[in-house]
């Protein structure tokens, strides 16, 4: 380019006022489109409107960028398998600030900035709290303007679209790239080459060494895609680099010549497969192997783009260090360990033991699940088929890591299997959070209970060999989305109260501790509350057709549908209400609303949605009941739905038995929305009660201690069910098939899990508390004044829990930025 026209560029930047929003918008409509006035659909108007955001979005990013590379700052690279980023059109008007403007171009244009934002489909990039909280955290690190890039995987298919027909969940593509993407970016330029399978060679060098050369016999071109990810209202902008699998060549032309023109391009669909499906059934062994190459597929693209970044501007790959941190969001990336050890040893011909001080100042690692049976292991097996020199460098780990245990001569056998990272039984596996934690500086739990479960549990001698590397990191939740953008009339009510600061500063909330005992205050709250359940009632009839009763207690538990997150011990305190009701009683009028959804191969979970339904055809079709009781499920649970239940919500459910939730997240977005929970002491739930006040929470059930102990000493559901009348009572109702009369025993497997098999997660023994707890709940709402000070209890003391707190702790005890 000349110089000319390089300083034309570097002096153009958009101000984003209403008439050049305007003046964009229409561009995008008549020159990307082709559209005027007569044949643009609103969906076209959408993509037009979006595309000239976007614009902004782009200005500030190309402003961001070469500061950042002249600043030659140390990078942030997090790395995850999913990101629930949610819808992006108000999210980037918020944080850029042009709200006003936005609204005004469109208004007086003829168009509805609610309605148009409505059209945009929610990135399937994700499916619960892992991806949601990698997005929380994109948005933080950009809002405290540290340079960093998100990287994962361009999915072209979300996890699924959840139908609920006949009471039963049905599972639907979720297309949503059918009409591509406003939002992203496609480099071309940024494409990798990702190998797989083949033999490895030894060879013998000039100097005798010997040197290993990986011969792969399967090449995948990883291409970038970019999105771009705003801080509020700073002009900084970070990026998100996700990766589409590209085939090397498009089809065999011998093949078609031929006439055989399925294995013409049959290369090319197994190649792009890699990134077709979030989460692939890996029920069978076809499917575990694609989860493997996607893993390795993000892994690899990742690691060459960090480290062609890195030799821009320097040689000494001793100093990667200093200028990258790379954060394993759980075991999925954790293959990056051995990836660049092979890339240091095998392509750049550092010493081991460089490569690998270098690697482990490089990496660190959160570990986001209790349960044993989350933590990833692939067998030999197919580390041997595709990633062959992995498995050697692997290997070579372990060995290196074992022989220095031993040479202490302080732990047994028994430890040394433990920690090593080859499972030798039932199936000779790799341990892929053992390799983790070797491989890298910090490991991190996401909430106190957690972390404290991980050293004392799960992963008890990797701590007693490093005390130091193990740290805890509380999850947080950002409160753009989470309260600015979802609940506009709450952000009001709260910057008319306090002021504006919160929105970057949430411990400012605790400025509205003062009006704690201010009636005035209260019933404003209560009105925004009411409000908001009133706009989702409206929402709800509009679009299921149902109303719903906004005098009743909105009841809420929304999350993956999962035996551990108990949704089911909801289910049994409703039914313990219906027989209540037949006993003459009459409750306050209750609304339960779930939402989530089951893995398609967890036949358990899924019976729990269909007993749910259930119950809900079963009041609904009963006059008596359904003056007083609802349970409504709503379908296809995502971020977007997430948004319009937080307002409303009155009641949270954050049920599970204590000592199963890592954290949850939506807990504190509940809380921060004001509703009050009730819940175990498990994951972030602790934390959130010391913050909000014991007096603030229904708490009920046992302590993981205590669950461990019931376990210990011998734990017999039957005959506690046997005992207690009311639970007794709740089976009778379950097995006498009334909810189920055209398909008697139904629900038997349900049954069966809790009173014969064990109930793993100890219902029977919690929900004599459960229903205790839920008849507290329902008094204590019936004194509104009460309630509301509660409520902004919730909402006062909620700022420990925002997503920046969290950040700024991996940036000064993990990530040195």
């Amino acid at each position: 380019m000349n110089k000319a026209f390089c300083e034309k560029l570097s002096h153009l930047s958009i101000e984003g006022t209403a008439e050049e929003i305007v003046h964009r918008f229409i561009e995008h409509l008549k020159f990307d489109l082709g559209k005027d006035e007569f044949s643009a659909t609103p969906y076209d108007c959408y993509v037009s409107f979006a595309s000239a955001v976007k614009d902004i979005l782009m200005d500030r990013w190309l402003i961001t960028q070469p500061q950042e590379y002249a600043l030659q700052r140390k990078r942030v690279y997090y790395l995850s398998l999913e990101y629930l980023i949610g819808r992006s059109l108000g999210n980037a008007i918020l944080n850029l600030d042009i709200q006003k403007q936005s609204i005004k171009a469109l208004t007086e244009n003829g168009f509805d900035l609610s309605l148009l934002s409505e059209l945009e489909w929610d990135a399937g990039l994700g499916n619960g709290g892992l991806g949601r909280l990698a997005a929380c955290f994109l948005d933080s690190m950009a809002t405290l303007k540290i340079p960093a890039y998100g990287y994962g995987i361009r999915y072209e298919y979300g996890i699924f679209f959840q139908h609920i027909i006949n009471g039963e969940q049905v599972e639907t593509p979720d297309n949503w790239l059918r009409y591509g993407s406003v939002w992203e970016i496609a480099r071309p330029a940024r494409l990798f080459p990702v190998y797989f399978g083949g033999i490895v060679k030894e060879e013998i060098l000039e100097d005798g060494s010997k040197k290993m050369r990986w011969i792969p016999e399967e090449t995948v071109m990883a291409m970038a895609y970019d999105y771009l990810v705003p801080g509020f209202q700073n002009n900084y902008v970070n990026t998100l680099r996700l990766w589409s699998a590209k085939s090397t060549r498009e089809f065999n032309l011998a093949y078609f010549n031929e006439g055989d023109y399925m294995q013409a391009v049959a290369d090319k669909n197994h190649s792009e497969m890699i990134a077709k499906v979030l989460y692939p059934n890996d029920n069978k062994m076809q499917g575990k192997e694609l989860r493997f190459r996607q893993e390795y597929f993000f892994v690899s693209a990742t690691l060459q783009d960090i480290l062609r970044r890195f030799l821009k501007k320097e040689s000494d790959l001793r100093k990667l260090p200093e200028k990258a941190a790379i954060q394993l969001n759980d075991t999925h990336p954790a293959i990056a360990v051995a990836e660049l050890m092979r890339i240091l040893v095998d392509e750049r011909n550092l010493p081991w033991e460089i490569a690998w001080e270098i690697t482990q100042q490089c990496m660190a690692f959160t570990n986001h699940t209790i349960l044993p049976e989350a933590l990833e292991k692939w067998q030999v097996l197919l580390f041997e088929k595709l990633l062959p020199r992995h498995l050697q460098i692997i290997y070579e780990i372990n060995e290196r890591f074992l022989s220095s245990i031993r040479i202490t001569g302080l732990y047994d056998d028994d430890f040394i299997s433990r920690v090593s990272l080859i499972e030798e039984e039932p199936v000779k596996s790799i341990r892929m959070a053992n390799l983790a934690i070797v491989g890298s500086h910090s490991v991190n739990g996401v909430s106190e209970l957690h972390t404290d479960i991980l050293k004392h549990l799960i992963f008890k001698d990797f701590y007693a060999l490093w005390k130091d590397k193990f740290n805890s990191k509380t999850n947080g939740i950002t409160p753009r989305r989470w309260l600015m953008l979802c609940n506009p009339l709450l952000s009001e009510l709260i910057t008319q109260a306090i002021g504006s600061a919160w929105k970057t500063d949430l411990k400012e909330l605790a400025k509205l501790n003062k009006y704690k005992n201010d009636s005035t205050f209260l019933e404003d709250l209560g009105e925004v509350k009411r409000q908001n359940k009133l706009e989702f009632c409206k929402y709800y009839e509009d679009l299921h057709k149902r109303k719903l009763n906004p005098e009743s207690i909105f009841d809420f538990q929304a999350k993956r549908i999962h035996e551990y997150k108990r949704q089911h011990l909801n289910a049994l305190g409703i039914i313990h209400l219906i027989n209540q009701i037949r006993d003459g009683k009459t409750p306050y009028p209750q609304s339960f609303f779930f939402a989530g959804k089951a893995a398609p191969g967890y036949f358990i979970a899924k019976l729990i949605i269909r007993f749910i339904c259930a119950l809900s055809d079963y009041i609904e079709k009963d006059k008596e009941l359904s003056r007083y009781l609802s349970v409504i499920f709503l379908p296809n649970y995502r971020v977007t739905l997430a948004e319009r239940i937080m307002p409303p919500a009155e009641i949270s459910r954050q049920i599970s038995l204590a000592g199963t939730e890592a954290s949850g997240t939506g807990n504190m977005k509940f809380a921060l929305n004001g509703a009050l929970t009730i819940g175990t002491l498990d994951g972030a739930n602790i934390e959130i009660r010391e913050a909000v006040g014991e007096e603030n929470f229904f708490l009920f059930g046992m302590t993981a201690a205590e669950v461990k102990n019931l376990k210990e000493s011998g734990y017999h559901p039957y005959e506690m069910m046997r005992q207690n009348e009311d639970i007794k009572r709740i089976f009778d109702f379950i097995e006498s098939d009334i909810l189920n009369p055209l398909n008697p025993g139904l629900f038997t497997p349900l049954t069966d899990l809790l009173l014969y098999q064990g109930d793993k997660y100890c219902l029977i023994a919690d929900l004599p508390d459960f229903i205790r707890v839920n008849a507290e709940a329902v008094k204590v709402y019936q004194d509104k004044q009460q309630w509301n000070r509660m409520s902004l209890a919730n909402i006062a003391n909620m700022g420990k829990f925002s997503s920046d707190e969290t950040i700024k702790g991996y940036a000064k005890d993990i990530w040195g930025v």
